[in-house]
């Protein structure tokens, strides 16, 4: 890491839901403008690291900055600069895409040409007189994506955004992933599909049973394993198959 402050900056995170420890120590840096991804299968706690890290959450133990500020308690200033996209829809009843855009852009104050012009970026154009609730799988996600970037943030955290996508859908969402890292933003992902992050993340974190096993990029990982894959690497650290 450089002297700049970094996009992210977590320090032994911990949460437990009665017997169940969540999340156990969890302790990450995210350089600005990097594409880094939280992988693990399903339980793995990556989504409650994640919901801390955005403030959705208060921690029992531990903290995390984000762009130099406390994620917690809930700052409304710090919020207009992360976009959340999460990992189920949370989607305004009855609208189309064109006016579930246009509600989240005046949330934030946003014009509409703005939240218009967003619409065009993630492909959905055609689609804006459509009821979310009659996009595919693929496209409601690509309008959960343009609701969480309406506002032009900095920092964009997306949960499992693949998930249940047929594979053509996936990788159509890979090349938007992508634009919006080279944009210049800062993208956290959390996946529990390790080819995903193979594919699209500088560094990643994998995580299980609510740790950080290995941190580290897709192929330095792999070449220090001595191993094919991201989860081969998996299988190396546990003891067993990974399983998503």
């Amino acid at each position: 890491m450089t002297g700049e402050i970094p996009a992210i900056a977590v320090e032994g995170l911990r949460k437990r839901y009665g017997d169940v420890q969540a999340v156990n120590g969890v302790t990450f840096e995210v350089a600005r403008g990097e594409f880094f991804g939280i992988l693990g299968p399903n339980g793995a706690g990556k989504t409650t690291t994640l919901e801390i890290v955005e403030g959705l959450r208060e921690p029992d133990e531990g903290t995390a900055r984000l762009l130099g500020e406390p994620s917690w308690p809930r700052d409304p200033k710090l919020l207009r600069r992360i976009g959340v996209q999460l990992q189920a829809s949370a989607f305004f009843d009855k609208l189309t895409a064109r006016e579930q855009i246009h509600t989240f852009a005046a949330l934030y104050g946003i014009a509409p040409e703005r939240a218009d012009a967003m619409l065009e970026s993630v492909g959905l154009t055609e689609k804006r007189d459509v009821r979310d609730d009659k996009l595919s799988g693929g496209q409601a996600q690509r309008l959960s994506i343009a609701c969480a970037l309406v506002h032009d943030p900095e920092l964009v955290f997306l949960d499992e955004p693949t998930t249940g996508l047929d594979p053509q859908a996936r990788r159509n969402l890979w090349d938007l992933l992508r634009e919006i890292n080279s944009s210049g933003r800062t993208v956290v992902l959390t996946t529990h599909y390790l080819d995903e992050a193979e594919v699209l993340c500088d560094r990643v974190a994998i995580m299980d049973k609510g740790r950080v096993l290995k941190e580290g990029t897709p192929a330095a990982l792999i070449a220090e394993a001595g191993v094919a894959t991201l989860e081969d690497v998996f299988l190396q650290l546990t003891g067993r198959e990974y399983r998503g």
